[in-house]
Parts: structure tokens; C-alpha cells; sequence
């Protein structure tokens, strides 16, 4: 009877065993990707819990310490400079100087244009701003409560659970508010979605760089095309002068404008207005095609 039983059971245990499909998800792995450390936060107590990329930095929050620090971009291997943005280092709720704000554990941020930090100071129910300089305001929110209210300045509540991001072309917060199951905005100022100092900077490099080197190719085209025309008064080296000075007046001209001025400028550099000075400053009836 018990030898039965035991097989009645393996049988059993045997028939389970057969019933189970062993299934596995297919792994595609790509090559021609390394991964390599760049910044140890282990030497300076930093738990880079979140980074943002601003300009010619990084912003890294440091959530578990509630201080925001800045790394120059790109990172050194060989030393990194690490400065403090704003925070005290404690748990709290404080505006002001970078030394002096306190944070509570902040777990998302944004950057705008302009080189501004918006925290979701979330266990504070606010919204926050640091500015380049390091000085913390508060631009929304209401720390005594929490809610769902909409409105300007501590009229407008949040839950405790949010996030935060900055949008340049409607220039606007979106806050994901998970605690409410809401997406709202939040309207910027306009001069915060303008282009900082730095990036109107490189973009003025950029054109400079750019007209410069449609001036060489000109030269360059000219000269090899020279052969080809006869001027009037035999060949004269120095009369593709007049191009190059042209191209070194819109080049000196471009580099000197002001930051406010650069809108205006990338259409007056464009090739067709170059193209169009350049003739006009050489005459096509100079030149006289010869006969086949």
C-alpha cells in the first residue's frame, strides 16, 4: 500500500514537472558602447542623485544632502573642480544666499536658458529658483499646505509628489504632480527663455567662423577660376582685394555686435547678401569672357 502511495505521488510530481514551460526573454546585446567613471562622489561625501547640463557646467543635486553643486563640462579625468551652487547642507526651508538656503530633499530640477535652476522642493510643497549666482527664491507653492489649488505665488498648491520641467518653446514649467494625477505649467518670464551670455557667445563664434571661411573658399574659387577671364587692363593680383577687405569688414562687424543684437545679425551674414555686396563691389563688366 505504501509503495503505491509513493509512486502515485512521483507520478503526480513527474506529470507537474512536464505541465511547466520554461520561458526565457530573448537579450540583444550591442556592441560598441564602454562605460567609464567620471566623477566619484565617494572621496567628497556627494550622491549625485541628479544631473542637468548647463552650458559649459553640470548641476548635480545632491538629494540625500539637499545641495546643488556644479562640475565644469566637460569633466577632467584628471581633477575635478567642484563648487557649490546653493545649500547649506541641512534639511530645511530657507531662501537666500547659496550658503544659507536649505532644501528638503529635493528630487527633481530643470534648467532654463538662462542658466536658472527650478527645484520641486517637493517635502516643502514649492517650487524654487537659483539663480547663476547661487541666490535660492521661491516662485510658487505654499509651504504650510498641500493641494491642488492653481493660481500666482503661495495661492498655488501641490502635492508631495512632483516633478519638474522646463519646456524653452513654450517657455514654461510643466510640473508632473503624481500626488494629484495633474500636469500643470507654470509661466516664465520672458527674459528667462532668452539665450544667456555664453550662448549668445558661441553663436556669434559660430557665424564669425562660418563667414570667414565662405570668404577663403571665395578667394580660393576665384583665383582658380582666374585663367579663365581677362580683365581689361591685364591681370592685377590685388584686385580680389576689394572681396577680402569686404569679407574682413563683415566679419569684424559681426564679431563686434552685442548679445542683443544677434538676431539682426544671422540674416545680414547669410551667403545670398554676402554674394549680393560681393558683386556689387566687383563689377561683372570688369571682366571679359574669352571667345571659344
Amino acid at each position: 500500500m505504501a509503495s503505491q502511495l509513493s509512486l502515485l505521488i512521483l507520478m503526480l510530481f513527474l506529470f507537474n514537472l512536464a505541465s511547466i514551460h520554461v520561458t526565457g526573454d530573448q537579450i540583444m546585446l550591442e556592441d560598441g558602447y564602454m562605460v567609464s567613471t567620471v566623477f566619484d562622489g565617494h572621496k567628497l561625501n556627494i550622491n549625485p542623485y541628479a544631473v542637468q547640463l548647463r552650458s559649459s557646467d553640470l548641476v548635480v543635486l545632491d538629494s540625500s544632502h539637499s545641495v546643488f553643486y556644479t562640475l565644469p563640462f566637460p569633466i577632467s579625468q584628471d581633477s575635478v573642480m567642484v563648487n557649490r551652487l546653493s545649500g547649506e547642507g541641512k534639511n530645511g526651508y530657507t531662501d537666500g544666499e547659496p550658503g544659507l538656503a536649505r532644501f528638503n530633499k529635493p528630487k527633481s530640477f530643470a534648467v532654463d536658458l538662462r542658466g536658472n535652476v527650478y527645484v520641486a522642493d517637493q517635502l516643502n510643497h514649492v517650487v524654487r529658483k537659483i539663480s547663476n549666482s547661487g541666490v535660492t527664491s521661491t516662485i510658487v507653492g505654499n509651504y504650510s499646505r498641500t493641494g491642488r489649488q492653481d493660481g500666482p505665488g503661495e495661492t498655488a498648491t501641490f502635492s508631495g509628489d512632483f516633478e519638474v520641467l522646463f519646456v524653452p518653446q513654450i517657455c514654461a514649467l510643466l510640473i508632473s504632480d503624481h500626488g494629484n494625477q495633474l500636469l500643470r505649467q507654470i509661466d516664465l518670464k520672458p527674459e528667462d527663455c532668452a539665450f544667456g551670455p555664453q550662448s549668445v557667445l558661441g553663436a556669434v563664434k559660430f557665424w564669425v567662423l562660418g563667414l570667414a571661411l565662405s570668404c577663403l573658399l571665395g578667394i580660393v574659387i576665384g583665383i582658380a577660376t582666374r585663367p579663365y577671364v581677362i580683365p581689361h587692363e591685364g591681370f592685377r593680383p590685388l584686385h580680389l582685394s576689394k572681396t577680402w577687405k569686404h569679407c574682413l569688414i563683415n566679419v569684424a562687424s559681426l564679431a563686434q555686435m552685442s548679445c542683443y543684437d544677434v538676431k539682426n545679425a544671422f540674416p545680414s551674414s547669410s551667403p545670398y547678401i554676402l554674394l549680393k555686396e560681393t558683386l556689387k563691389a566687383e563689377p561683372v563688366s570688369s571682366f571679359t569672357h574669352v571667345p571659344d
